[in-house]
């Protein structure tokens, strides 16, 4: 990572594109997905604190086999065709996900208006912006939230399958969307909420990685890379767009 950025003196204008992370980033998918993993795992004692330390921000066969090993757990992998079930970590992961697209069916999910003020800013000054998100359903959550033609590049879980792309928290899912969306990695502006996607955007050589809590924590996001925290991305705006003074 380069730079000592600091939000006060933030300015998107003097990067050349935006990688952003998805779930409690651009949308509160995040709330949805810990809905899911709460209902997966109910029989297990889980709470809150265990979808911040074993399982936000990782690929979703990952974030199984964390949680089962925090409990003395070890299921056999299976193989991703499992039907939903809970006899491998494969069906495990593919019951979540159909929990998941059951809850954002049912409910809908709008993005955070700050995020929405962010993207707008970013095609004023035409800075192309990715997302790079370890879930599988980041396009079916980017139609939901109106949000599917606003990104020129999309590197998810699905990319990452199919390219043999390592996931976060290593950096080449970042570093990928770079490359995708013509940008020195250098230039680029990683934001992130989870500990893991953090840590994957500081072992790279980003300009900035940008710590959005939502719950993980202040400490812990700056502990484990990122530049700056805020609470929300309205934080960096102008204060005339902040306000919804802007067009």
């Amino acid at each position: 990572m380069t730079g000592s950025t600091t939000a006060a003196d933030f300015d998107w204008r003097a990067h050349d594109g935006a990688l952003f992370d998805l779930d409690g980033v651009i949308t509160p998918t995040a709330e949805i997905h810990e809905h899911a993993w709460g209902e997966l795992f109910a029989g297990y004692g889980y709470t809150e604190d265990d979808y911040l330390r074993y399982i936000d921000g990782k690929p979703r066969y990952d974030g199984v086999r964390s949680f089962l090993a925090s409990r003395g757990i070890r299921l056999p992998d299976g193989d991703p065709s499992d039907p939903p079930g809970s006899d491998t970590v494969c069906a495990m992961g593919n019951r979540k996900n159909a929990l998941f697209n059951e809850i954002l069916a049912r409910d809908g999910i709008a993005p955070y208006p700050g995020s929405t003020a962010t993207l707008e800013l970013l095609a004023e000054h035409d800075i192309p912006a990715a997302i790079v998100s370890s879930s599988k359903n980041a396009r079916t959550v980017l139609d939901a939230a109106g949000l599917g033609e606003r990104f020129d590049v999309v590197v998810d879980g699905v990319v990452a399958v199919e390219e043999h792309i390592v996931g976060k928290p290593a950096p080449d899912m970042f570093r990928r969307a770079a490359e995708l969306l013509g940008v020195a990695e250098s230039r680029a502006v990683v934001v992130e909420d989870a500990v893991s996607g953090v840590a994957a955007g500081a072992a790279g050589d980003f300009a900035v990685v940008i710590g959005v809590d939502r719950g993980a924590g202040s400490d812990a996001l700056l502990a484990n890379g990122a530049t700056f925290v805020v609470s929300d991305l309205a934080e960096l705006l102008p204060t005339t767009r902040a306000d919804g003074d802007a067009p």
